[in-house]
């Protein structure tokens, strides 16, 4: 059994080539042989969002706190709230991020596959997140 105590990870600044905006990134927890799930609480700043994005295994995020906005490639903009389930399937292009007045936070689950849970593709315009 492993405990990993409340405030022993460090959080980190979601990087620009990653993101747009102002964002936390809390490690929750990686796989341990022979798991692959990984997991981290993500903070967005009103108006900050990912890139594009694509996960080899899919992605899970439970929005946990404010308000938010998610996007797969050629679908509308959807607004997320706390309490919401997204699940975006192997391979599907997508963005995810807060409302351009409200902070929103999820905890995102990803697989690590081939030593990878992510494939980061181009920034998401203005215009994309603005719908």
């Amino acid at each position: 059994m492993d405990i990993i105590r409340a405030g022993t990870r460090p959080s980190a600044k979601g990087p620009a080539d990653w993101f747009t905006g102002t964002v936390r990134i809390d490690p929750l927890f990686n796989p341990h042989d022979p798991e692959r799930v990984q997991g981290g609480s993500v903070t967005f700043e009103p108006g900050a969002r990912t890139a594009w994005h694509t996960h080899p295994l899919g992605q899970t995020l439970i929005v946990t706190a404010g308000f938010g906005r998610v996007q797969r490639w050629g679908g509308p903009v959807e607004e997320i709230r706390p309490g919401d389930i997204v699940w975006f399937p192997p391979g599907e292009k997508h963005w995810h991020g807060a409302a351009p007045q409200t902070a929103l936070t999820h905890i995102a689950l990803q697989e690590v596959k081939d030593g990878k849970t992510v494939n980061w593709l181009e920034h998401v315009s203005d215009e994309q997140y603005g719908g």
